[in-house]
């Protein structure tokens, strides 16, 4: 195997090695890892503010979308020396080991590194590092639509509408974003004072639409349960658990992003327009943040101390 030449590239300030730029990571839109490193760095602005202070979780496809990938937590050991470090302690998924060397993603050359890992996919959970270095209280919460077999992004729209219902009831501010796969995902900016009440909350939230709508909406994971349902999956504000980050991309054949959405797309969804026009790769994302600006700007939502769940929950 020959390999192909490196590549030194100054990247906002700090000095880059990069490598196999031309190499082909999504064949069938023959998009290169020059392009992912060029669309993370472009997409930076407001991809940034939604990674600061949250250790990142890679999903690295060295050989491109078709070939073997792994997930990568302990990710400090590959970084440069100005690339922030956080030791966190290890979720139960990590094979014994007690703490965790992560990174944090805070600058354009930060992205610009990781996208070089060919790491295409960046997941964070639902809490920052807090003023003593260790995760604080989750301050998002999460509700993953996941749609189950004979359904599809349309089905989601209607469950994120009701989700939505029921937040803004409870007095949250909630917002949207496509998964950039499958389904889709509703997160709303909270306060709480244990780290357990989100997944509480949300489970609750999940059995109820459920409850109201059996034939429609599933609670519980088991693949049995699940065609012809979207499943709400309220277990990803789990701490120990990760999301994709909004403006990631993610591994799929096209190339698709992650992408926040205005709900006034997801009611024109629900009113018949194609479910296909909330499929968008990078180009329409980039052109998408220089005319709506971020969709999913969190820090400017009112953040509401989540209401307890229901006990029987």
């Amino acid at each position: 195997m020959v390999e192909q030449q490196r590549q030194r590239v100054r990247v906002d300030g700090r000095q880059l090695t990069v490598s196999n730029l031309d190499k082909v990571l999504f064949p069938d839109v023959s998009f290169t890892k020059a392009q992912v490193i060029d669309y993370y760095v472009r997409i930076a602005p407001v991809l940034l503010p939604h990674l600061s202070g949250r250790p990142v979780t890679f999903t690295r496809w060295p050989d491109g979308v078709e070939g073997q990938a792994f997930f990568e937590k302990n990710t400090a050991r590959h970084a440069p020396d100005w690339v922030r470090r956080v030791t966190v302690p290890s979720p139960g998924s990590s094979r014994g080991r007690e703490m965790l060397e992560m990174v944090l993603l805070e600058t354009v050359a930060d992205l610009a590194w990781a996208a070089n890992l060919a790491a295409l996919e960046l997941h964070v959970p639902q809490w920052q590092i807090g003023s003593k270095k260790q995760p604080a209280l989750p301050d998002l919460l999460v509700l993953d639509l996941d749609p189950g077999p004979n359904t599809g992004i349309y089905e989601c729209c209607l469950v994120a509408e009701r989700l939505r219902e029921r937040l803004v009831h409870d007095g949250l501010d909630p917002v949207v974003k496509t998964s950039g796969s499958k389904g889709m995902q509703v997160y709303a900016p909270i306060r709480v004072t244990d780290r357990e009440h989100p997944s509480r909350y949300a489970k609750q939230l999940a059995q109820d639409l459920s409850e109201e709508t059996p034939d429609e909406v599933v609670w519980r994971m088991e693949k049995v349960l699940r065609p012809g349902k979207v499943l709400v999956d309220w277990s990803q504000n789990n701490p120990a658990k990760t999301t994709v980050a909004p403006y990631s991309l993610r591994a799929r054949p096209d190339a698709t992003v992650s992408t926040p959405l205005g709900w006034d797309e997801v009611e024109a969804v629900v009113d018949g327009a194609d479910p296909g026009s909330l499929r968008f790769r990078t180009e329409a994302v980039l052109e998408r943040v220089e005319e709506y600006g971020d969709l999913f700007d969190v820090a400017d939502r009112q953040r509401a101390t989540l209401p307890e769940a229901d006990p029987r929950a």
